[in-house]
């Protein structure tokens, strides 16, 4: 396959974003941050997405951001609206549940985009590599918060100040994988059962909770706003729906409203 920038695919319920740069490891280029913020705006502007899945083509999940002439770019695409940490930072906020399917290595930026979503299934044999302190880099502060709320301080002190390669059985025993499968015939199964599952999900609760619990980890929690979304999804036709599904003994079929 040509590569090309991210592509995105939707079909029903699910988004996919797929890396396709698989010669270069999947890597991440600046003219990709506006291909990935014009994908997740699709998604958002598409109510009948529940989930998305994010992969790579390839041997590879992501090498990371390219930072070959990184000293030399407008300041604009290092820490502005359009900068690899913006973009991230709005992965993580979409209100759809996101599923990382780990098809390989993840490199440098791409263990924290892959950090950015909800489930992280990795395939075994791969393995994270973080190199920033090797690099001479300091990492961006959105990171590393997440490094730490999501892993704890000794897993993020690791995977930072060794700049070791890390292997799946550890990134699972850490908690940064959600799960690891086999094979890749088994992480697409995975990855769609999970994705199915999730889009049968009522969609306000899901959303709902999933902002509340990223405030959570991040020290940023907005009881308010979670009580308002609560007593949203009390008022809802979907929990009206799931009600009556639970009595009835059947499926439920959840409109989002």
């Amino acid at each position: 396959m040509e590569a090309t920038p991210p592509l995105l695919s939707i079909e029903g319920a699910r988004a996919t974003i797929r890396f396709n740069r698989p010669a270069v490891h999947n890597r991440i280029e600046p003219a990709d941050l506006h291909a990935l913020l014009a994908h997740f705006a699709a998604v958002e502007a598409d109510p009948a997405v529940r989930v998305l899945v994010v992969t790579g083509s390839g041997a590879s999940f992501s090498s990371g951001y390219h930072l070959g002439d990184l000293e030399s770019r407008p300041e604009a695409e290092v820490t502005g609206e359009t900068s690899f940490e913006s973009m991230l930072e709005r992965l993580e906020a979409l209100r759809v549940p996101t599923v990382a399917a780990l098809n390989g290595g993840v490199y440098g930026g791409a263990t924290d985009l892959a950090l950015c979503c909800d489930f992280r299934v990795g395939v075994a044999g791969m393995r994270l590599r973080m190199p920033a302190a090797a690099l001479g880099l300091h990492y961006y502060p959105s990171g590393m918060v997440r490094y730490c709320s999501r892993l704890g301080l000794n897993a993020a002190k690791r995977l930072f100040l060794l700049a070791d390669f890390v292997p799946a059985e550890d990134l699972l025993a850490m908690g940064y994988l959600t799960e690891m499968v086999p094979d890749q015939a088994a992480l697409a199964a995975r990855a769609d059962a999970l994705a199915a599952r999730l889009a049968q999900m009522a969609p306000l609760a899901v959303q709902g909770i999933k902002r509340s619990l990223n405030e959570i980890a991040r020290g940023a929690f907005d009881a308010q706003a979670a009580l308002s979304r609560a007593k949203a999804s009390q008022a809802s036709e979907d929990l009206r729906e799931g009600l009556a599904a639970f009595r009835e003994k059947r499926a439920p079929v959840f409109q989002g409203k």
